[in-house]
């Protein structure tokens, strides 16, 4: 017979209540700062118009695309309110961008509730992560596929 304690785990428990939740939503609100500074750059400077951002240095030594390319200018489109076209720039971004938001909504509650650091994601999550990407990339060199290709 199992023990029941070993059945149910038990709620996280709390951080110093002493800590104020002012102090405990310190790194959210600079997460959400730095998030903010980077939508409103990739907004004014215009990702479209030549010089105003260095290339891509994987495109410009191998002349394929990165998981990152286009990147820049879907935050644009995104900040215009062009979800399209951020789609057609990079739709590895704009899914990121949505599954970050979500995250951050979690860790926000989390600090604010004053719940434990949340563990790291399963490994099973990571490996799958890292062949999305993977074959992203490969995916948007494939001659042909102009769908997955940030130009």
């Amino acid at each position: 017979m199992i023990p029941t304690s070993l059945l149910h785990s038990p709620t996280p428990p709390l951080t110093d209540p002493s800590v104020g939740r002012g102090r405990r939503l310190l790194w959210p609100a600079v997460a959400i700062g730095g998030a903010t500074a980077y939508a409103v750059i990739a907004h004014l400077v215009n990702p479209y118009e030549a010089g105003n951002y260095p290339t891509c240095p994987w495109l410009a030594v191998t002349g394929t695309y990165c998981p990152g390319c286009g990147t820049l200018r879907a935050t644009h489109s995104l900040t215009e309110g062009n979800l399209v076209e951020a789609l057609q720039r990079n739709p590895l971004t704009v899914f990121a961008f949505v599954v970050m938001a979500l995250g951050f909504l979690r860790w926000t509650r989390r600090q604010w509730r004053g719940e434990q650091r949340m563990t790291a994601a399963p490994a099973w999550l990571l490996y799958a992560l890292f062949w999305a990407i993977i074959a992203f990339w490969v995916g948007r060199n494939i001659p042909g596929w102009t769908w997955l290709s940030p130009a």
